[in-house]
């Protein structure tokens, strides 16, 4: 194999693979309804989809539309919520956000990057995860902790705050491949090499590039 000596070459590989592998971009996080899919990105903040959908499973029974959610007692919600991180941030920002969605956009999510990032605990990375999921608009790269490790393990960017990665990936990565990378590292990285320390010289990903099989990057 011939080496992949510049970033544009790795990314290349990177992405080429990342297509084959998971050619339809899909989020585990569970959902029926739009705005319960925002709620979920917004509680998987620091916490895994594992543990984001057992507790989604019983919430979504009871709290569907948006006006279910402006209309939740906060107290009562963080209660239903408490086996998450950060659940009482993670209530008033999802309230708040119901309760924006109701009186700006009529009860419809909003499919506008610079709409999406006004609700209460959206961000760059979670506007696009929503813009992506719901509308299939990727006009950015979401950048989570598993972005980020493989940005840095096949180094890819020099910076190390997510939304940085995020500007400088989407600068080496044509735009209409943006899609594949959030879910797609995501997937590998929990399915293919995880983030503990291990050997990874025969995975995929690696073989394009044999030095990320001793790059481990610090979680933060």
């Amino acid at each position: 194999m011939k080496p992949l000596r510049s970033r544009s070459d790795r990314a290349r590989a990177i992405v080429a693979y990342l297509k084959y592998a998971y050619p339809k971009p899909k989020s585990e996080l569970r959902y029926t309804t739009p705005f319960q899919f925002v709620v979920a990105v917004i509680l998987s903040a620091q916490c895994t989809d594992k543990v984001v959908n057992r507790v989604t499973e019983k919430l979504f029974r009871k709290y569907k539309t948006v006006l279910d959610f402006a209309r939740a007692k906060p107290r009562v919600f963080e209660k239903e919520i408490s086996s998450i991180t950060f659940f009482r941030n993670k209530t008033k920002s999802i309230i708040s956000s119901a309760k924006t969605v109701v009186a700006k956009h009529g009860g419809i999510v909003p499919a506008l990057y610079s709409e999406l990032v006004e609700l209460h605990g959206v961000g760059y990375k979670t506007a696009h995860v929503i813009a992506g999921e719901l509308f299939n608009q990727w006009e950015g790269i979401p950048t989570d902790t598993h972005v980020r490790r493989f940005a840095l393990r096949f180094d890819l960017v020099d910076s190390k705050e997510l939304t940085k990665i995020s500007k400088e990936l989407e600068t080496l990565i044509p735009k209409a491949d943006w899609k594949y990378v959030n879910n797609g590292l995501v997937l590998y990285g929990r399915y293919v090499c995880p983030a503990k320390k291990h050997d990874c010289k025969a995975h995929p990903l690696t073989r394009f590039w044999p030095q990320a099989a001793i790059r481990w990057p610090k979680a933060n």
